[in-house]
């Protein structure tokens, strides 16, 4: 053995453990001041949100279209105190731009967040906090002169601490963080500054009073191989659930894209439209599903069977509101559109509502975000470890199930889900166009050469 290889045996432990205490410092100070920033916007949104679900639909129907153009005039004239060209995506901010994203506009989205949830607008809460998470993340790499993998990896550590102080859960925010930016991909270097950065976030929200309710999900009978089977059911049919969601959005950022350019529509009145279709809509679609609509999400966990059609509901509201152009988080409606379905379809296989929505919550999680690993320790650390063997079926039956399609189109395809089919690596989901491996479209050829030889 060389006296170079045995030098770089005794260096290498020395410096893995120098990696170690590194990121102990990097991923605390990062995760501690996004738990702070983010609790800060959770009690903004704590005291405006919810309020106007039992207002009248007079009341209704000039928020909502108001709530619009704000959110429209913020992201239109806001952005304009950017000095740099980079996007304030995440995704695009890792994949992309090498972990670099604007600063000076970081308060535009968490402001707009909090017009669409005040007035009613039908969105989540995450993606504020993630945003949070990572423009402060991005903002300590630049002042630091980290270099490019660290500056990547530091960011997607405070998206993971922004994940994590929404939901208290740490372990699922740190790995959410990582798993969200390519499907078929971990990037395992980035697992540990996440779950640091993920645990302090957590801890520091939790001392400045965010509260983090617990779901006990009773488990019915015995685990049982027919009790899994019927889980992974429930998780097939969330992942049509989840298949219909990202459908209903994408095509929503179509058709408002559509009618901007049909009907000559200054930018800021595009969601202004969106939120006047929302007024008319609350006419007839149960008003629970305006907001964040955690009420519908503990119904359903708490065991009751709500009507098949609620998930459709909400998908539709959550589509044309982001669809149109307000802003808000993508994450906590996957939760009360998958509880909802799931407590909806327990009842066709013999299942107790709670867990069909807890088994739903965390497929279609698994599904409309790809990430299959964050949503099935969500569940364990939301329902307890009890709910592994119940919800790891389910979630990956509902990964496969939607295919290469995402709530986030700039999520890239790092490997497709199936070899039957063909994926370019390395492009966003809104760019790639899959299709039928080489190899079973010549064993379908092969099978139709045949079958004609047959007949002949």
């Amino acid at each position: 053995m060389s006296a170079s290889l045995r030098r770089f045996r005794l260096a290498e432990p020395l410096v893995m453990l120098a990696t170690v205490l590194q990121w102990l410092v990097l991923a605390t100070a990062t995760g501690a001041l996004v738990g702070a920033g983010c609790t800060a916007f959770l009690r903004l949104l704590f005291a405006s949100e919810g309020r106007v679900q039992a207002a009248p639909w007079w009341l209704l129907a000039l928020l909502l279209p108001l709530g619009g153009l704000l959110n429209g005039l913020l992201l239109h004239y806001g952005y304009r105190l950017r000095r740099s060209r980079f996007v304030d995506n995440p995704i695009v901010a890792v994949n992309e731009q090498r972990g670099k994203m604007p600063f000076r506009t970081m308060w535009i989205k968490p402001v707009a967040a909090l017009v669409t949830l005040g007035c009613g607008g039908s969105a989540g809460k995450e993606g504020p906090c993630s945003h949070i998470g990572a423009s402060i993340a991005a903002a300590i790499g630049r002042s630091l002169g980290l270099n490019r993998e660290m500056r990547k990896r530091l960011l997607a550590c405070g998206v993971s601490a922004g994940f994590a102080s929404v939901f208290g859960t740490p372990i699922a925010g740190a790995i959410y963080g990582v798993e969200m930016l390519a499907i078929g991909r971990l990037r395992y270097d980035f697992l540990f500054p996440g779950i640091v950065a993920g645990v302090t976030a957590f801890e520091v929200s939790a001392w400045l009073g965010v509260p983090y309710p617990g779901h006990a999900v009773p488990l019915g009978a015995r685990f049982t191989e027919l009790l899994f089977f019927k889980t992974v059911a429930i998780g097939v049919l969330c992942g049509a659930v989840s298949w219909l969601f990202v459908e209903l959005l994408r095509r929503s950022y179509l058709a408002f894209a559509w009618l901007k350019r049909r009907l000559g529509l200054w930018t800021p009145l595009v969601p202004a439209l969106g939120g006047a279709v929302l007024a008319a809509l609350v006419l007839v679609a149960p008003r629970a599903y305006l907001g964040l609509s955690l009420g519908a999400m503990d119904q359903a966990l708490a065991g009751v069977s709500l009507p098949v059609a609620d998930f459709a509901w909400k998908s539709l509201l959550v589509a044309i509101t982001l669809g149109s152009g307000f802003y808000g988080g993508i994450v906590t409606p996957q939760f009360v559109i998958g509880a909802v379905a799931g407590s909806a379809f327990a009842p066709w296989l013999g299942l107790p509502p709670a867990l069909g929505a807890a088994v739903g919550l965390v497929a279609v999680v698994a599904a409309a975000s790809n990430a299959p690993l964050a949503a099935i320790f969500m569940g364990v650390e939301l329902f307890g470890a009890a709910a592994l063997l119940p919800v790891a079926g389910a979630g990956v039956a509902a990964y496969l199930v939607i295919g290469h399609r995402s709530v986030y189109p700039e999520q890239h395809v790092a490997y497709s889900k199936s070899s039957w089919i063909f994926a370019h690596p390395g492009l966003p989901v809104g760019q790639e166009k899959v299709r039928l491996s080489y190899g079973l479209l010549r064993w379908l050829r092969m099978r139709r050469r045949c079958l004609r030889q047959r007949e002949s």
